[in-house]
Formats: C-alpha cells, structure tokens, sequence
C-alpha cells in the first residue's frame, strides 16, 4: 500500500502542483511538438523515482513516463471544449489505473507497526495535497460548462483569493473530520454562506450565485468525501 500511496502522491505532484497553466496551454496548442510535454511526463518518472527512492525502480518510472505520454498525448488531440471534463477524468482515470497495476506487480506488502505509522502519514499527506490544486482543477473543469460571463468581469477580488480560500476550507474540512469536530464543517459552511452569498445576493445575479453554490458544494463534498476515506483507510472512526 505503502508503495500506491508514494505513486499516487508522485502523480499529484507532478500533475498539478508542479504543471503551471502555462504548461497546459502550450500542450494543448503545439501538440506533440510541445516541448512542455515532454519535460511534463518525463518529470513524473523522476518524481516517482525519487519517492520510491529505489534504484530498481527504474523500470517501472519508465513505464510511466511512456505511458503518461500515450495518455496526454491521446487527450490533448481528441479533447474539445464540451468533452473538456470527460477528457479530464478520463485521463485521470487512465493513469491511476497505471499507477495501480505497478503497485499490483512490484508491491511486497509490509504490515509491521513501523510500516503501518509510516502508511497512515503518507495517507494523509497526500489526502491534503489532493485537497489543493488537484481539487481545485477538478472542480473547476466540472463546472467550466456553466461559468458566467459576469464570473469574468469581476476585478475588485484579490488576485488567486478564491482559489487559496478553497485549500484553506477543503484542508480545514478534512481536519475536523479527522477529529471528529463535525460541528466545527458545519460553523465553516455557515461563517462562508454568511460572507460569500450576503455579496452575491447584491449583485442581483442569480447565475453567478448558482455557480458558486454549486462549486462551494462540489468543495465541501470533495473534502468530505477524502476526510472519510483517508479514516477508513488509517483505521480511524469517525464521530
């Protein structure tokens, strides 16, 4: 297990946190010829390897750069603007399967105390790392197909403000969660539809308000949703 959650937490990095937008664009504009595609892949078969951080890995990070290059490749020359988030989770999809049938082959399961502590951080480390920019971009590929034009217009925010309230909020969730402070999610909720929707009920714009409903209810569910199985996963029950 030990040896899925460091690739799983490899791919998060190399994906998301680690992939500027700018990246992105020069992938999907140039294709093949994008340089940044091939810096991209071949970053995750060294991210994968450094955390592994076993020689004899080598393989198997080959195996995901290829593979990762088959797969982004394939997207970014099919993907459209209305199949946008059936390409995401789709690619998505398809490298985790990769990442799992490696672990399926070369994992020699270690259930020692040691190597169970050692499982039940890395278990919530990338937990958390998944509730930032991983999120983030998920959410807002979901929701891309409904985004106001009015969303557009709106400057007087600071820079990136929403993006950083949502890792605050989703990191937040899941700590409570994980101690059972159920109560303190719903305070959270509360204090955030009190600040968020009193502004939105002013702008009289009843698309904008039901966009960022439904995005601060994709959030809060996301980070249930990962709170729960990252207890069930450590063994940890939820109050």
């Amino acid at each position: 297990m030990i040896l899925l959650i460091k690739l799983l937490l490899s791919h998060l990095i190399g994906d998301f946190v680690l992939q500027p937008d700018a990246w992105v664009r020069d992938k999907e504009l140039r294709k093949q010829r994008s340089r940044k595609l091939y810096f991209h892949v071949l970053l995750h078969g060294v991210l994968a390897w450094l955390l592994v951080f076993d020689i004899s890995f080598w393989l198997p990070a080959i195996i995901i750069v290829l593979t990762h290059f088959v797969i982004d490749l394939t997207k970014i020359r099919l993907q459209k603007a209305e199949n946008r988030t059936i390409w995401f989770v789709l690619d998505q999809s398809l490298h985790v399967t990769v990442l799992v049938a490696i672990w399926i082959i070369y994992e020699t399961p270690d259930l020692s105390i040691g190597a169970l502590q050692y499982q039940n951080t890395l278990i919530v480390l990338t937990a958390a790392l998944f509730l930032t920019s991983p999120s983030s971009t998920i959410i807002k590929t979901t929701i891309s197909h409904w985004t106001p034009d009015t969303f557009y217009t709106v400057s007087s925010s600071l820079p990136d403000a929403g993006k950083f309230i949502g890792y605050l909020e989703r990191v937040m969730v899941f700590t409570f969660i994980l101690y059972g402070r159920w109560e303190a999610v719903g305070f959270l909720l509360a204090a955030k539809s009190v600040f968020r929707f009193g502004n939105l009920k002013e702008s009289h714009d009843r698309k904008l308000t039901e966009y960022v409903l439904i995005g601060t209810l994709l959030s809060f569910g996301i980070a249930i949703a990962i709170a729960l199985l990252s207890s069930a996963l450590i063994g940890q029950p939820v109050e």
